[in-house]
């Protein structure tokens, strides 16, 4: 099947179904940190410290792969936005 078959939220749901039931007690806490990707329709799955590496990996064992991806032991995959955790290294701001 491809994407068009699927909502963003049914490739969310799906793919967290498979990783709750099949796959988390595998990975969780040895690959904490560490991106995995699930192919919604067959449960594979690849792991990776690289999130693109596990993508392209899943889809050359499985090239129609309908993916949902995650990071292990984490609410998101990524942060967007950053700051400084040291306050000395703060810019003043001058105007």
């Amino acid at each position: 099947m491809s994407y068009s078959n699927y909502t963003p939220q049914e490739i969310e749901s799906r793919g967290e179904a498979i990783y709750v039931r099949q796959i988390r007690d595998k990975v969780n806490p040895k690959h904490k940190g560490e991106f995995l990707v699930i192919d919604i329709e067959s449960g594979a799955y690849e792991v990776n410290a690289d999130d693109l590496v596990a993508t392209k990996r899943l889809l050359t064992s499985v090239p129609n792969a309908v993916v949902y991806g995650l990071r292990i032991g984490f609410p998101t995959a990524y942060r967007i936005g950053g700051g400084f955790s040291d306050p000395s290294l703060q810019f003043p701001c001058v105007l």
